[in-house]
């Protein structure tokens, strides 16, 4: 189980693809599913951003809103929403202040090796900020399904 769970989102100002500036404050007043991604157009990240594309009219059909957030650059960040035409905002967190504090950076294995990097997780947050559900080292098969099944029980509740 997360440390971060039932806790307030962590406080941040990143920029997103259009160079807004993006805080905590935006996640209140509606769900936010915050997605941690290694790397903008790899096959895997590729994957999980498609599938969120695919599936968002569900994630907003229950009161969500979807960011994504990696290290990758403005202009990365742009090339590969127009390449894959993603129509939610992707975060930019080159000094992985966020990431460190969501425990999405650090130690990970990657073809066998132990390496230090973005460690694909996703974040539930409450229309409060309140970190409602953490999925750590995230499997992209079946992930946005699963998001969307959580979310969907959450609200229930």
């Amino acid at each position: 189980m997360s440390p971060l769970l039932g806790h307030p989102f962590p406080a941040f100002s990143l920029q997103d693809d259009q160079g807004t500036t993006v805080t905590a404050k935006d996640f209140k007043g509606h769900w936010t599913v915050l997605y941690a991604y290694p790397k903008d157009s790899t096959p895997g990240c590729t994957t999980e951003a498609c599938d969120f594309r695919d599936n968002l009219a569900r994630v907003q059909s229950l009161g969500a809103q979807v960011y994504g957030i990696s290290r990758d650059s403005l202009k990365s960040h742009q090339n590969f929403i127009a390449k894959q035409s993603l129509p939610f905002r992707l975060l930019s967190d080159p000094e992985t202040a966020l990431l460190k504090a969501l425990g999405a950076f650090g130690k990970k294995m990657m073809y066998g090796k132990e390496v230090e990097g973005i460690i694909r997780s996703t974040f539930l947050i409450d229309p409060k900020g309140i970190i409602r559900h953490v999925w750590p080292k995230v499997s992209v098969k079946g992930h946005v399904a699963e998001v969307i099944e959580v979310l969907a029980g959450l609200q229930k509740d």
